[in-house]
């Protein structure tokens, strides 16, 4: 129950911030900006291929309609949820209100959590307001890609959850709001194109991109590996502010 309070008031803390409503309404104008830009080059591209017996079949809507778009949302993410994590700990820490909240009746863990799916329930709402863009094709379409669907909105929210623990642990490292902005987004960005340099598709640079990791499931292949990745990095970065914030414990 601690958990759900916790989350309850960081979503609500969330909302009541003029950050937040800014970052959402970025994040619409952005993605809203890329669904119709790629949605008329698709449509001027399928009307060039119209008379091509060759080419006109490989324009699909999953990939040169969905995966391009889930594909450009994602760099939106890398930008905008530093900016939904810069505040979590570090504003806590600024105003010494940290001290209080680890002197409360609660573990640390209840903290983080807490914390952690208040912050991930306003991402959750942010993706799930932009479902109209999608869906919208079933006014044209009746042979819409639910896995191509399902994959791009899946791949969505494990990025999210992953640069969201990434943000949420630098936060717990500084007092600075702006620092933790520039260094979240920093990391982010490097995590993002780390496999760009990447002569081999076996390196370890691939293996640790999280751009090479959703290409799967923004084309609605779900492996195993890939589900394993951001469930270890979001893992690992909780447990990184979890020790960050024993440690304010220790003092």
């Amino acid at each position: 129950m601690n958990v759900v309070h916790i989350a309850g008031r960081e979503l609500r803390a969330t909302f009541s911030n003029a950050v937040g409503w800014l970052v959402l309404c970025g994040f619409l104008l952005l993605t809203g900006y890329f669904w119709i830009t790629q949605l008329d080059l698709f449509v001027t591209e399928s009307a060039n291929l119209v008379f091509n017996p060759y080419g006109a079949p490989t324009m699909t809507i999953s990939v040169h309609l969905l995966g391009q778009f889930f594909g450009n949302t994602l760099v939106v993410l890398v930008m905008v949820i530093p900016a939904l994590s810069m505040r979590l700990f570090s504003e806590e820490i600024r105003g010494r209100t940290l001290e209080l909240l680890l002197t409360s009746p609660v573990s640390t863990l209840e903290i983080v959590l807490g914390k952690y799916l208040g912050a991930l329930s306003f991402v959750a709402l942010m993706l799930l307001s932009m479902s109209y863009a999608p869906l919208s094709l079933l006014a044209w379409t009746d042979s819409l890609d639910w896995g191509a669907l399902f994959g791009g909105y899946l791949s969505w929210l494990l990025a999210s959850a992953a640069l969201l623990s990434l943000g949420m642990f630098v936060s717990s490292i500084t007092t600075s709001q702006m620092v933790a902005l520039v260094l979240s987004f920093s990391a982010s960005l490097m995590l993002y194109v780390l496999s760009w340099s990447a002569d081999d598709p076996d390196s370890w640079m691939v293996q640790l991109s999280l751009g090479a990791h959703v290409e799967d499931l923004v084309r609605g292949a779900v492996r195993a590996s890939d589900l394993a990745y951001f469930g270890g990095l979001t893992a690992f970065f909780l447990f990184a502010t979890h020790q960050r914030l024993e440690s304010f414990r220790w003092k």
